[in-house]
């Protein structure tokens, strides 16, 4: 690049961050480090309805989890601030009267039913404004004017046609006969977000904008608007666009805000993984090779290509996003899993906060049992609770229980009480040496038969980590006082 890449982030903080603004998030950042440029971070906050604090701290929560950076922008500052629109109002009121000077705009004051009327008289199927107010003579101005009407301003689209090359599908082309004036500020003076989003690129000279293939129709009105501030001199150049797939949810719909899977805070609460959840939605138009979909974030910098982005929508599969994540945490020490395991065991009261000496110390002993057996971090709850509960508050499954512990599985718990009852040297070894010969071979059972209510009885699901170790763990007492109230 011969100029220095600038991309930006730039969310509004009206509901819970929808994946599709997380892979477009990463797109950016992953072409910014590429090329070793920079990102700014804004919010777009105008909607002062919609707008929330909850909203705005969710949104640079989920990105600091995520580690998607930022050089400039909210929290960390620079020198194109504010980066809170809602902060900007005299920078765009500025802006707006400097395009109200020039010929790119003019006063409007029709009114929508006005509109309605003119366009339905007409039998014109055309939407968007009919150019109405383009070239008022004086009397007209002043009669408006004289009923009271506050004018808005409108952009003038100019004749012709608009093309770009887009960074992502290439040449574009849009006649401006469809693409009507547009309303760049309310009747109350306040502007839209048709202007304040181009004016805060031109402004924080932005360099690149990707975004979302949904906003593909409005870029022909942002270059033209572009246009204009370059000759008025608020912009020194007009970005380069691109625009990324949909992604889409089942039914081959657009994944809406209303879809489970949209919600990307709900990713980290069901123990993903940032790495495993930014891997994945790495892949949803893009791939680091034909072979290879596990990659790092590092490796995803070095790789990525804008030109590489497929224009085709990129379909949502929950199954693949949880064998991604597995695949991502496979890749973990040990060690790290325990540490990111245990804000969820801690949450769930498995462990204290802070954990005591014992709790620190059968957890080291307990994680290699279920290291390479969680796909997600919150699984470590159901997986190891048993081994730490109070026996008071010890609980079986009901549903595993009922199917455990018919009249045969009754029978097998008591073999094992009774077997286990004259073992005193309390490991792995004997444990698993006990339970064979008394329910293998004196029973001559299947394993999984055998072993099935034994675990449902010892660690109260059928899911568990491995039988003998765990009984280890539990220790001799525990182990045979669960057993015993099994049985009734």
């Amino acid at each position: 690049m011969t100029t220095p890449v600038r991309v930006r982030f730039c969310p509004s903080p009206t509901g819970s961050p929808h994946v599709g603004l997380v892979r477009t998030a990463l797109f950016n950042w992953a072409f910014a480090r590429h090329h070793g440029g920079q990102i700014v971070f804004r919010m777009e906050d105008t909607d002062k309805e919609r707008s929330t604090r909850e909203s705005y701290d969710a949104i640079l929560e989920l990105w600091r989890w995520l580690g998607l950076d930022w050089d400039e922008g909210v929290e960390v500052g620079g020198p194109h601030g504010p980066y809170l629109q809602s902060e900007r109002g005299d920078i765009y009121r500025d802006v707006l009267d400097r395009l109200r000077a020039s010929s790119y705009t003019y006063d409007c004051y029709c009114r929508n039913e006005e509109v309605d009327a003119r366009r339905k008289a007409a039998g014109s199927k055309v939407q968007g404004y009919d150019g109405f107010c383009r070239d008022l003579s004086d009397e007209q101005r002043d009669a408006f004017v004289a009923e009271g009407r506050a004018p808005i301003v409108r952009f003038r689209m100019p004749d012709g046609s608009i093309t770009w090359d887009d960074a992502v599908r290439g040449d574009i082309t849009f006649e401006t006969e469809n693409v009507p004036d547009y309303a760049l500020s309310r009747a109350n003076g306040d502007p839209l977000y048709t202007l304040v989003n181009p004016v805060d690129d031109a402004m924080m000279q932005i360099t690149h904008v990707l975004r979302g293939e949904d906003l593909l129709s409005s870029t022909p009105r942002q270059l033209a608007l572009f246009e204009a501030l370059v000759e008025l001199g608020i912009a020194t150049s007009v970005p380069v666009y691109g625009h990324l797939p949909y992604v889409m949810g089942q039914g081959n719909k657009k994944l809406s805000k209303r879809d489970p899977e949209a919600h990307a805070l709900a990713y980290r609460e069901q123990g993903f993984i940032p790495e495993g959840l930014l891997n994945y939605l790495a892949l949803l138009g893009w791939s680091i090779a034909g072979d290879r979909d596990v990659f790092s974030m590092a490796e995803m910098v070095e790789a990525f290509d804008i030109k590489d982005v497929n224009p085709n929508p990129a379909r949502f599969d929950l199954k693949k996003a949880e064998a991604i994540n597995t695949a991502q945490m496979r890749l973990l020490s040990l060690d790290e899993i325990t540490h990111r395991a245990l804000p969820f065991l801690k949450e769930a009261g498995v462990v204290g906060d802070p954990v005591s000496d014992a709790d620190a110390q059968l957890l080291e002993l307990a994680m290699p049992l279920v290291g390479e057996r969680i796909n997600k971090l919150g699984e470590a709850v159901p997986m190891l609770g048993f081994l730490f509960v109070d026996e008071a508050d010890f609980e079986r499954d009901p549903d595993d229980a009922a199917k455990a512990f018919d009249e045969q599985g009754l029978a097998v718990v008591q073999a094992a009480h009774d077997a286990l009852a004259d073992v005193h040297e309390w490991s792995t070894a004997s444990i698993e040496e006990a339970l064979r010969v008394a329910l293998i071979e004196g029973m001559e059972l299947k394993p999984r038969v055998a072993f099935g209510a034994v675990r449902v009885a010892v660690s109260g699901k059928r899911v568990s980590p491995p039988l003998f170790e765990s009984m280890e763990l539990l220790g001799r007492d525990r182990s045979l006082a669960r057993l015993r109230s099994a049985l009734g």
